[in-house]
């Protein structure tokens, strides 16, 4: 997620407990009285002296800066992300303090202390370290305020444990993902019927190894707090791990009209890229796919494109405009195109690993994917 993202995420999370009414829309329809005239994004105080002149000038305060116009151009980078954002976050969560300590008995104060708290770990995320113990003292005075919902609870809860995990990524990616089971099963104690616990145990599942994951996924499946979704969820993954170490029958004309057939592939590594030119994660992770193809296409690495597009033109445009050399199946169905029906695929970029003698071996080749393509070439 971009650093924008987050800033949104964290301002609409604010402002979804707002009266509507009090919300300033996007067009002029709010009579400037009732927008206090000193609003100003950057000060750290709040100008106004009443409670419902504060609390209005502090969502008046909360909307996502516009950003520097020049970014319509060139896409800034996290670092110019994070300089511009940083002032306003900073100044946000002490307008909500300030809000909170003026007006403590006000029946506001204590979204202003959840405003504090996501505007504080905004900062943090935008790498604002000297704020940690700040966030955590407002996470622990929320949580021990009776008033606060069990849903508000819950996020807290699980911010602080997904944190602790990318805390750990710098250790390897299976120390990250133990550190995050280990924040679940700790949530399963303290919540046990909450759904989110359980859409978390499949996304550890499909960054776990083989024996691991499937652990994880009957256990998804045989969980009364699993949704019928999140059990079919599960049932299709625990197939897709069946095909590990097994042949995979891939064959079709492509979009190019070269002919594929993976079974005739063999003394080759290749990857199967199931995704779309209108999928943004996709997208974004086609720098690495084309990087991993370029330094190993020579040593023996072909890429095969499954594309779950549903106009003909968006694929080839894509392809020729990013000079993609590997072919591309296309048959229009979006979601219900017949090869990711045929392997189970529910969400993309999903990236399959198959090695010189023609078996799968990796489901979840997104990560350190050339890594993981040179070992295979090496076998």
């Amino acid at each position: 997620m971009t650093m924008l993202g987050l800033w949104s995420l964290a301002v609409t999370a604010a402002a979804q407990q707002v009266p509507e009414s009090l919300l300033p829309p996007p067009t002029n329809q709010v009579p400037a009285a009732l927008i206090p005239p000193a609003t100003n994004l950057l000060t750290h105080t709040l100008a106004a002296k009443a409670p419902d002149a504060a609390w209005e000038e502090l969502q008046s305060a909360s909307h996502r800066p516009e950003p520097p116009a020049q970014w319509q151009a060139k896409e800034p980078s996290e670092k110019e992300m994070a300089d511009f954002l940083m002032p306003y976050a900073l100044a946000l969560m002490d307008k909500a303090k300030d809000f909170y300590t003026r007006f403590p008995q006000d029946g506001h104060a204590l979204e202003a202390r959840k405003q504090e708290m996501e505007m504080t770990g905004v900062a943090v995320s935008l790498g604002a370290t000297n704020q940690q113990s700040r966030l955590d003292t407002a996470e622990k005075t929320l949580l021990a305020d009776p008033a606060l919902s069990e849903d508000d609870r819950f996020s807290i809860r699980q911010n602080d444990i997904e944190r602790a995990a990318q805390a750990k990524e710098s250790e390897g990616e299976a120390v990250a993902v133990a550190e995050l089971e280990k924040g679940v099963r700790a949530l399963q104690k303290e919540f046990p019927k909450r759904p989110e616990l359980v859409q978390m145990l499949l996304e550890i599942a499909g960054d776990a190894e083989s024996g691991k994951a499937r652990a994880l996924l009957q256990e998804i499946t045989n969980s009364s707090a699993a949704s019928d979704e999140s059990k079919q969820s599960a049932t299709g993954e625990l197939k897709k791990l069946d095909l590990v170490g097994k042949p995979v029958d891939l064959r079709f004309t492509a979009v190019d009209g070269r002919e594929v057939d993976v079974s005739k592939m063999k003394g080759k590594v290749v990857l199967i890229d199931f995704w779309a030119t209108w999928c943004g994660p996709c997208v974004a992770e086609f720098p690495h796919v084309k990087e991993a193809f370029e330094k190993n296409h020579p040593k023996g690495f072909e890429i095969v494109g499954v594309s779950l597009d549903q106009e003909k033109e968006s694929l080839t445009q894509f392809v020729s405009g990013h000079n993609m050399a590997w072919p591309q199946y296309f048959d229009g169905q979006g979601w219900d195109n017949k090869l990711a029906g045929q392997f189970g695929i529910t969400s993309i970029p999903a990236m399959w690993l198959i090695d010189k003698k023609g078996n799968l071996r990796d489901l979840h080749a997104r990560s350190d994917l050339s890594g993981k393509v040179e070992k295979l070439l090496a076998e």
